[in-house]
C-alpha cells in the first residue's frame, strides 16, 4: 500500500473542490495498486528482502536529491523523536513492505489489492482500542461486511476451505501486512511536530537502515536472487512511483482538500489493483474476486460514511 504519511490538519481556507487534488490523490493510489503487480513481476526475477532494501535505498537517494530542505529543517525535532521515528519506519515502511513482497510469491495481485482493502477497518479498531474513538453500530456492521470480504477472497469462496481453514500462506501473509500498516497509521496519531515531508524522509532513511540485517539475512540462508534486467526495472518502478511519487501527489492532495476527504480515496487501491493484474499480469478475475471486492468496498463505505469525529 501506500507508505503514506497523513497531514497533521485539515486546510484552513481554499475551494471546496479541486480538480489538482483528485488528479494527484487517485494517481497516489493508482501507484499503490501498481505495487501490487510490481510484487508479482518481482518473482523470480529479485528475491523480495533485496528488493526492500533497494526500494528504499533508491528513496534515500531521491530524498537527497529532492528532500533536503525539509530534512534539515526538521532534522533536530527529528532525533528528539528517534524512538518514533525508528519504530515508525521500521513497522510502515521496512516490515510492511517485507511481508508484502514476500506474501506476492505466494498469492496474486488480485488478492493482495482486496485484502489490503482491509487496513482502513484494522485502523478503525486499532484506534477504538488504543484510544477509545467511538464505533457506531453502521461501523461495526461495516467492520463485519469488510472481514467478510477478507474470508470470501482469502477462502477463494470456498465453503470446504472455510471449514478445514485452509488459507493460502500469501493470503496470510498479506493479512499479517495490513495489520503492520494498520498499526503504523494509528500510531501517527502521536506524530512529532515536523513536517510531513521531514518526517517521511526521516522515517525512509531508517527503512533502509533496518532494511539491511533482513537482506544480511537472505544471504546467509542462501535465498538471495540478485536482481535480473527485469528486477532492475522493478526496482526502479516501486522506487519512483509507489515510494516516491505517490507520497509527493498524495501530500499535494492533502493540502488542498485535507486529510478526511483524501483518505476516501485510498479505497480506489483495490480496484485499481485488481484491474491492473488482469491487464499486465493477464491473472483471472474470479467470481469470488469480485463478491469481496464489493464486501470490502461496501464495508469500507459504511466505516467511513458513519464515523463519529473525535
Amino acid at each position: 500500500m501506500s507508505d503514506t504519511v497523513k497531514a497533521s490538519s485539515e486546510p484552513g481556507t481554499g475551494p471546496q473542490w479541486s480538480i489538482d487534488a483528485y488528479l494527484f490523490l487517485t494517481f497516489a493510489t493508482l501507484c499503490w495498486g501498481g505495487n501490487a503487480v510490481l510484487g508479482r513481476f518481482a518473482v523470480g526475477e529479485i528475491s523480495p528482502l533485496t528488493l526492500v532494501t533497494a526500494r528504499w535505498a533508491g528513496v534515500v537517494l531521491l530524498i537527497a536529491l529532492f528532500l533536503r530542505g525539509p530534512l534539515q529543517r526538521d532534522w533536530p525535532a527529528l532525533k528528539r523523536y528517534w524512538r518514533f521515528v525508528i519504530v515508525m519506519g521500521a513497522a510502515g515502511f521496512t516490515l510492511f513492505n517485507a511481508v508484502f513482497y514476500i506474501a506476492a510469491h505466494n498469492t496474486t495481485a488480485i488478492n493482495l489489492g482486496i485484502i489490503q482493502g482491509s487496513i482502513p477497518v484494522f485502523v478503525m479498531i486499532g484506534s477504538y482500542l488504543l484510544y477509545r474513538d467511538k464505533i457506531t453500530a453502521v461501523q461495526a456492521l461495516g467492520v463485519i461486511v469488510t472481514l467478510i470480504g477478507v474470508v470470501v477472497v482469502v477462502t477463494r469462496g470456498s465453503i470446504e476451505r472455510l471449514i478445514t481453514l485452509t488459507v493460502n500462506d500469501g493470503d496470510f501473509l498479506m493479512l499479517i501486512a495490513s495489520f503492520l500498516y494498520a498499526s503504523y497509521a494509528v500510531g501517527l496519531r502521536r506524530r512529532p511536530p515536523v513536517s510531513t515531508l521531514g518526517l517521511f524522509a526521516g522515517m525512509s532513511i531508517v527503512a533502509f537502515l533496518v532494511s539491511l540485517p533482513f537482506m544480511a539475512g537472505e544471504i546467509v540462508l542462501g535465498q538471495f536472487l540478485a536482481p535480473t534486467a527485469k528486477g532492475w526495472l522493478v526496482i526502479v518502478l516501486v522506487t519512483i512511483f509507489p515510494s516516491f511519487v505517490s507520497q509527493i501527489c498524495f501530500i499535494k492532495g492533502v493540502d488542498k482538500i485535507g486529510p478526511s476527504r483524501a483518505g476516501v480515496f485510498v479505497n480506489l487501491v483495490p480496484i485499481f489493483a485488481a484491474v491492473m493484474a488482469v491487464a499486465f499480469l493477464g491473472e483471472e478475475f474470479q467470481m469470488f474476486h469480485g463478491t469481496a471486492l464489493l464486501l470490502v468496498l461496501f464495508g469500507i463505505f459504511l466505516s467511513e460514511k458513519f464515523k463519529k469525529l473525535r
